[in-house]
């Protein structure tokens, strides 16, 4: 990715590589977590949802951020908490964009296969995660300075 690109673009095109980079993803996109609580849709690649925010401890996608954790649901149809986007979706896979206990947003996949989402495809997504977790962490920086300055 593009040193200096706007977060952004840098987002989008993460969630376009990522979703281009397996046959098993049919949903892919970021949640980012806002002040107020609240996740809220940014670039996704696959059909529109009517999930555009979420509440922390909502869903799969609140749950991981109000536990603070990854979240992998092999099938979704014993996930009391799962809030349905499709009902071709069979699992689903969260994964926190974060920098020690700052959680910015997440990545969020939708499968339509059961069980989707093994060990080697999770770590694919948390090194996705990890770099974008640094992207937001150096825009946090720029701003502080911006900020400094004024």
């Amino acid at each position: 990715m593009e040193s200096g690109a706007p977060l952004e673009a840098v987002l989008r095109r993460a969630v376009e590589e990522l979703h281009a980079s397996n046959d098993r993803f049919h949903w892919t996109g970021i949640y980012e977590l806002f002040p107020d609580k609240v996740l809220r849709l940014g670039p996704f690649v696959g059909a529109p949802t009517d999930h555009v925010f979420i509440a922390v401890g909502r869903g799969v996608c609140g749950l991981a951020v109000a536990e603070e954790r990854n979240i992998n649901v092999p099938d979704v149809s014993k996930a009391p908490n799962y809030l349905a986007c499709s009902a071709a979706t069979r699992s689903e896979l969260v994964v926190l964009i974060r920098r020690g206990r700052t959680i910015y947003a997440q990545i969020d996949i939708d499968s339509h296969d059961l069980d989707a989402f093994d060990a080697d495809c999770v770590g694919q997504v948390e090194m996705v995660a990890d770099c974008l977790a640094r992207a937001y962490a150096g825009r946090d920086r720029r701003q502080a300075r911006r900020g400094k300055r004024a």
